[in-house]
Formats: C-alpha cells, structure tokens, sequence
C-alpha cells in the first residue's frame, strides 16, 4: 500500500513547487546580488564581497549536505537487512563499509587538488548523479556483490561531493570560516541521522527493493546543486580575493616543515575519531541488539539518537573556533570525550543511550576545528585540503569499520567496545600543535 501526503496529483506537485521556490528563491536573490555580468566589481567592492557571509549559500549547501549523507547513512542502516538476506558475516558487513569508504576516499585529494586548479562549478551535480545511479542498483542489487558495486557507485559520488561542497561553503563563509564549515558539517550529520530513522520506517518493515524511493532525494539534490554550481561560476573570484586579502592578514607563516607535522598530527586525530565512529556507525546496532536483545527496527531508533547527538554537536565547534580557537576545541573534542567512551561498554541500556549522546555531542565538534584549522595552515589549496581530510576521513571509517568487523568475528562485538573506548586518548597529541590564535585585523589601507 503506498500512502501518499497529498489528495491528488496536483496537491503533490503544487506542494513540491513551493518547496523547490523555498530552496532556490534565496540563490536566486543572492546571483541578483553579487553577479560580475551585471556590474563589474572594483577592487575595494570584490575584497568587501569576500568579507561577507552569505547564509543562503551555506544554507544551500548544508540542505545539499544532507540529502548527500541521508543517501549514505542508507548504507550501514541496512546492514541487519542484508546481513541475514545474503547470509553475512561481521567481516563481510565490514568489506560493504570499506568499499564504500575507499571508493570515497582515495579520489578525493584528486577531485580536491585538481579543482583547486580548474575550478568546475557543475561537478557537484554530475557527481551525485553517480550517487543517483548506486541507489538504485542497491534497491534491485540480488547478490553480495551488487551490493559491494552500489555502495562504491554512492562512494564515488561522495568523493566528488564532499571536496568541491566544503569549498563552495568557504567561498560564502566570508570571515566566519569556523561558522561555515559548522553549517555545512551539521547538514551532513543531520542526514546521517535521518537515514537510519527512514530506514526503520521505510526499508526494515518492506524490504530492500523500498530503498529506490531514496532516489527521489538524490534527483532533488542535482537540482540544488546545478544551482549552487551557477552561483560557483559567477563567485569563483571570492576564494582568490579571500585568501590573498583576509587569511594571510590574521594567520601567522609557519615553516615547511612545521605544517607537515601539524597535518600529520590533524590526520592522526581523525583517525582517532573516526575509527571510534565506526564502531558506532556500524556495529552500534549489532552491540545493542547482542547485549539487550533489542529488536532490528528499536536499535535503529537507538542510532538515530547518536546520530542526532552528533549533529547537534557539529554546530558546536565551528563557532567556538572562530572566537576562543580551534586548538582549544579540538582538545575538548577528542580528549574530552574519553571519559564517555571508557564508561560505555559497562553501562545499562538507560545509561548507554545517555552516554552515546555525551560521546556524539563532544565528539562532533572536532571536525570542523580540525578542517579549517588545516584551511588556515595551507590557505592556497582549500580543494586539496577539503578533498585530503574528508577523503582520510572516508577512510579511516572503512579501514575501522573491515578490522572492527574481523575483530568482533574472532573475540565478541562487546570487546570491539572495550577497545576502541581507549581511541580518545590520542587526543593528548593535540599538545604538539601550534596555536593559531584568533588576532584582531589590521586595518586596510585604502
């Protein structure tokens, strides 16, 4: 039986018209406002723009955000379905994660550094179209390795997503990079939490082949972002105008060799959070229907609550960067989280849904201090950067998610937890970085 919102045909599209003038009204406005084809921008008037934050954009993107990561969060909500349909084991469930991750990952430092270079403002649209196309194989996939083809289809458009997405929310971010990066993050956790609830209340109750409604969303975001890639056309002069006239002013150079280290110390801590958020991600279901014989469809529900804890806690650091700096955050985020992680795997059922919310809370709230704090290091190659860090990210999750898997198959999905509670206290390594304090501008000569 399908049940649809509206009474009629034209309900349903004057409905879907309102929402689409919703979403596209603001851009619309904002190319009125800011085109060169209009008026050629002075000098004076481009640094201004490049100044500014343009919320609608970010808006924009964020919304974009989010139906890219509800699209993803598919993936491992329907790990109990396909697990007992094909007849998998922990580790196999862990090769759908690492497929998917590594066909996400490795290409975007690519897409990243090469964009850097020749911008392409409609490579977001044409990458969710590769999204589009994994969707639906995963709904009609019949064996193991459909499924494994599906996900890398949805990984390679992510890889796309993610680098050129993180850089369109620079160009609007003006001087609230810390700000920008926050709204963007905080659509993407915002659909990794809806996926697991529609996938309770969509895919559990009738089946995999439910999983082709999804594409509905995917074809809306080509439509977003074909929007968002003419705003990227008409704007690409504002990444240019920014970091030459506003970073370079508040940031200090640091050697060569003192920016290498600090990435590599950024890039070990993304370990740290992402391997933890593997377990989480992947086997938080497994772990709650094992150790309180919840049901499939209640521990779904269990998910959707961290996953809503971490998206309540991506807005966090972002904003507190820009003010106190993003050093301080990204203590507080992985090193404060320990204590949370270390309590988990001994609580009750009350006390394991209230500690995952502490952990996704505080833990949220480091990628973003972690990213643009890497932006501000390397201000030239935000593609690249964007692309590295969201692409190691991808990563570790898969990489975590393939030796969690193989872990849990030879000890117990419970020791997984006893294990990967000690992953915060890599944070300690935040010691070793140095401070880029928030300084007050200089004032420009005119």
């Amino acid at each position: 039986m399908r049940i649809y919102p509206c009474k009629s045909i034209s309900d349903r599209c004057y409905l879907c018209s309102c929402i689409l003038l919703f979403i596209f009204a603001p851009l619309t406005k904002q190319q009125a406002m800011i085109n060169p084809t209009v008026e050629p921008a002075t000098e004076s008037q481009t640094k201004k723009l490049a100044k500014e934050t343009i919320f609608s954009i970010l808006l924009t993107i964020s919304f974009s955000h989010l139906l890219n990561d509800t699209i993803q969060s598919l993936i491992p909500s329907i790990y109990p379905l396909v697990k007992n349909s094909f007849h998998l084991s922990f580790s196999q469930v862990g090769l759908i994660t690492f497929t998917f991750q590594i066909a996400a990952s490795i290409l975007q430092p690519v897409v990243g550094s090469y964009t850097d270079k020749k911008p392409h403002p409609f490579s977001l649209a044409i990458g969710m179209s590769f999204t589009l196309a994994g969707l639906v194989l995963l709904s009609l996939a019949a064996t193991y390795y459909f499924v494994l083809i599906a996900v890398a289809l949805i990984g390679i458009g992510s890889s796309v997503f993610h680098p050129e997405a993180s850089k369109v929310a620079h160009m609007a971010a003006g001087e609230r990079r810390g700000l920008a990066q926050s709204i963007f993050q905080v659509g993407g956790n915002t659909g990794s939490a809806l996926g697991p609830l529609l996938a309770a209340l969509i895919i559990v109750p009738f089946g995999q082949s439910n999983i082709i409604w999804f594409s509905l969303l995917a074809l809306l975001a080509i439509l977003v972002l074909t929007h968002v890639g003419r705003w990227y056309k008409s704007n690409m002069n504002r990444t240019k105008s920014k970091t030459k006239n506003v970073h370079l002013q508040i940031h200090p150079t640091f050697s060569k060799g003192k920016i290498v280290f600090s990435i590599a110390i950024l890039l070990v801590l993304i370990f740290s959070k992402y391997f933890y958020l593997a377990s989480m991600t992947s086997y938080y279901t497994f772990y709650l229907i094992h150790k309180f014989h919840l049901s499939v469809q209640s521990s779904q529900f269990h998910l959707f609550i961290f996953l809503a804890a971490v998206a309540a806690g991506t807005i966090i650091g972002g904003p507190v960067g820009d003010k106190v700096g993003r050093k301080y955050v990204i203590w507080f985020s992985i090193l404060g989280v320990a204590p949370f992680t270390l309590l988990l795997p001994h609580a009750n059922l009350f006390w394991t849904t209230i500690l995952s919310v502490f952990i996704g809370v505080i833990l949220a709230s480091a990628f973003s201090a972690i990213l643009v704090y890497a932006q501000e290091l390397l201000p030239g190659k935000i593609g690249m950067i964007s692309g590295l860090f969201f692409g190691f990210a991808f990563g570790m999750g898969g990489l975590g998610s393939a030796l969690l898997g193989t872990l849990a198959d030879h000890t117990s999905i419970e020791y997984v937890y006893k294990v990967c509670a000690y992953l915060p206290l890599i944070g300690l390594l935040t010691g070793f970085l140095p401070d880029i304090g928030v300084k007050k501008k200089t004032p420009e000569v005119a």
